[in-house]
């Protein structure tokens, strides 16, 4: 569900998905907006590792017809039922506008629903959802402190946030420190980093988080679990070039092996 632009990256977003197996018809064509797109630019030769070195981001903020708005929550709740999870993608582009937002609130507040939420500016515009999983940065900056590797600081601003939000969970992602899990239970879990501290590429390493995350929610494990599932994802996607996925079979082999078993 998301909004895109009657322009080539648009029907790309679509073919793609619909050659994946995935419907589209959640996605709502602007014809007066471009669709997000994001262009990185690569430093190498074929004799060395190519290194990003630019990234150009192409799209608008903050910007969503009335017309749009109303079908992202008209979609919302003809399918609030078939659904088992929710996975809310913020990065402020428009598609989550302050009524959507709160349509999300809304349908999380039913209790039924797992919403999981990657807001990089507004996560304390949720509420009442399963669970929230912002990196260190996007924590100091909502939280107006500097975190300074402090497990006490952040501790604090994670209890902070579950009081705040109202949610079950706060799964924040610590880079080459792995992760920490803090639950509104007073449960807390400090996750080593998975596989090699040696990083290819960390181009949607917190997509795949929130993604295996929610999935393991979905199928009903415990958020320890959930979460220790989501770390070995993202440690197997940080090793790939580009925005790379992972596979089922990659992480049944991890948890196979002596990282997973640990």
């Amino acid at each position: 569900v998301g909004i895109l632009g009657r322009d080539e990256m648009g029907r790309a977003v679509g073919d793609l998905l619909r050659l994946k197996g995935v419907d589209p018809s959640g996605l709502i064509e602007e014809p007066d907006r471009d669709t997000t797109t994001k262009t990185r630019i690569l430093a190498g030769d074929s004799h060395t590792v190519r290194q990003q070195v630019i990234r150009v981001d192409r799209g608008e903020y903050d910007r969503i017809s009335a017309e749009s708005e109303k079908k992202i929550i008209q979609v919302l709740d003809s399918r609030a039922k078939e659904m088992d999870a929710l996975l809310i993608s913020d990065y402020q582009y428009g598609v989550l506008s302050p009524r959507v937002i709160d349509k999300v609130n809304t349908l999380a507040s039913g209790g039924r629903l797992i919403v999981t939420v990657d807001s990089r500016y507004r996560m304390l515009r949720f509420h009442g959802v399963s669970a929230l999983t912002p990196n260190e940065p996007e924590v100091e900056e909502a939280m107006g402190v500097k975190l300074d590797d402090d497990e006490a600081v952040l501790r604090s601003c994670a209890e902070r946030i579950l009081k705040d939000v109202s949610c079950k969970g706060v799964l924040i992602t610590r880079g080459s420190k792995g992760m920490a899990l803090f639950l509104s239970d007073g449960g807390s879990h400090f996750i080593p980093i998975h596989g090699s501290d040696e990083v290819a590429d960390v181009t949607g390493a917190g997509d795949t988080v929130i993604a295996v995350f929610t999935l393991a929610l979905a199928a009903g494990a415990s958020y320890p679990e959930a979460a220790r599932l989501a770390n070995i994802g993202g440690g197997i996607v940080v090793m790939k070039r580009g925005a790379a996925t992972v596979t089922t079979s990659e992480i049944e082999a991890a948890l196979a092996g002596p990282s997973g078993n640990s």
